[in-house]
């Protein structure tokens, strides 16, 4: 099986309590992440200050040797509070992150009204692991008791 990507980080800061808050400050905030056989999958939030805006995520499997980037996709409607929008991306990993000890980084990019602002995870990148997944075991689980002999006299 081909392995996981386990979050370094929790997986969905987008629910925890003032969220909106941080992304009212920082600009611009990871919502959520999920590992998908397709890749990484997961959205964007940011403070919405102009109409034009460009949201990317870019991405390293090798430690920043290389790096990628993805563009992150506009999500209507926007969130029900009025100031951010939502954009969604998918970082394709391929075969490079099918070792099961890669491990991917990633920052958010930001970019509007001739600003650019970054969410890296407090300068730390968010960060995931390449978990081997544990196969499951063949067959019907074994009676540990199965191979005994009972005598009733």
């Amino acid at each position: 099986p081909p392995p996981l990507l386990e979050p370094l980080f929790p997986p969905q800061p987008g629910a925890s309590p003032g969220f909106v808050e941080r992304v009212r400050q920082h600009k611009v905030r990871l919502e959520w992440v999920r590992a998908e056989p397709a890749g990484l999958r997961g959205a964007v939030r940011v403070l919405n200050l102009a109409y034009e805006k460009v949201v990317s995520v870019r991405y390293t499997l090798n430690g920043w040797a290389s790096c990628a980037e993805a563009p992150a996709a506009y999500q209507p409607p926007g969130p029900p509070d009025g100031i951010t929008d939502r954009f969604a991306f998918l970082l394709p990993l391929g075969a490079a992150a099918a070792a099961s000890e890669a491990t991917l980084e990633f920052a958010v990019r930001y970019r509007v009204a001739g600003a650019e602002y970054w969410d890296n995870n407090e300068g730390k990148n968010y960060r995931l692991r390449g978990r081997q997944r544990v196969p499951p075991a063949a067959g019907p689980p074994q009676d540990p008791d199965s191979s005994a002999w009972i005598h009733f006299i």
